[in-house]
Formats: structure tokens, sequence, C-alpha cells
């Protein structure tokens, strides 16, 4: 099982914003903060998602392949959550729609380049 997820950033104050409203419409909160790091919860027993600045220090780069992919609970949900990102900057990877007869999902890049993926 997953504990938690991190996406790497240069910009952790910009980030934590586009995750806030994400993540927020999604249910989760923001349990855990300190000067180089936030964490969210979608409550006890479910994986993290935590957005860092690298800690060696390094820039922070994408993952070619790499991908969150973040469970909603209907259609509607996975386009209004594609539509926000894009809104708050991220960049468009694939417009909602079905992917084969039992995948709906959507596609996008947060602020830093990661690749997120909402579906149903």
């Amino acid at each position: 099982m997953i504990g938690y997820i991190t996406l790497g950033t240069n910009d952790l104050e910009r980030a934590c914003a586009f995750y806030d409203a994400i993540l927020g419409k999604m249910g989760a909160t923001r349990v855990f903060e300190n000067n180089r790091l936030y964490a969210w919860s979608f409550g006890e027993g479910k994986p993290l998602i935590v957005l860092n600045t690298p800690y060696d220090g390094q820039e922070a780069s994408i993952g070619n392949g790499t991908m969150v992919a973040l469970r909603v609970e209907d259609r509607e949900t996975v386009e209004n959550l594609h539509t926000l990102a894009l809104q708050l900057g991220g960049k468009d990877e694939g417009p909602p729609g079905p992917r084969g007869e039992a995948f709906y999902g959507a596609y996008c890049r947060d602020l830093d380049g990661n690749k997120l993926n909402f579906h149903c």
C-alpha cells in the first residue's frame, strides 16, 4: 500500500496554492507544513500527497513517464478538476473523455510540470 506520494516544486508557495485548490475540491485537508514541504490527507489510513522542494537543494524536475492518478467519484468531477487545474495555470495533457470502456479521465501538468490524471 502507498503511504504517500511526493511531487517536487521550485516554487513552494505558488505550487501550494494550486494543490490547496485542487485537493481541497477532492476533500483533502492540509495536515502538515514546514519551510520545504506541504502535505495533504484524504483521511486516516489513506495515502498522503506531499509537495516539497528537493532535499538535495537541486532544482526539482519532472519524471518522463511519471504520473499521479487521482480517482474521483464521477465524470463531472473529472471535468471540473481538469478545468480548475487549467484555470490555475496547469497545462492540458488530454481533455476529459473515455479511455476504453470502463475508464473516464483527464490529464494535465501542474505548475512545475508534474503530470496528473483525474479519473473515475
